[in-house]
């Protein structure tokens, strides 16, 4: 696909640039998505989750968690750091981080 960078306004460059890097972005996440999922069937080919596999041997501990998603119980946060969209969307909804609490 060839353009004639030339003959373009600055608007219609910068959303060609915008365009661009959206497209990127996209590319990135199913490359990341593809990798994930290639990695967890290899750890599942030793009897490992890959949460387990990379669990070990980290450089330190993230720390127990102490809340956990009412709707998916596997989705779990330490109270550390930024929080997961599942807590901010339970306290939009009116839950208090207690009733989040494992």
């Amino acid at each position: 696909m060839k353009i004639d960078l030339e003959s373009l306004s600055s608007e219609e460059l910068k959303k060609l640039i915008s365009d661009a890097q959206k497209a990127l972005k996209s590319v990135d996440a199913r490359r990341k998505a593809a990798a994930k999922l290639a990695a967890e069937k290899a750890a599942k080919e030793f009897g490992f989750s890959l949460d387990e596999v990379m669990g070990a041997g980290g450089k330190g501990s993230k720390g127990a968690p102490k809340y956990a998603n009412p709707a998916d119980p596997s989705q779990t946060w330490t109270g550390r750091g930024r929080k997961p969209n599942w807590v901010i969307d339970a306290l939009k909804s009116g839950k208090s981080i207690d009733d989040l609490a494992l």
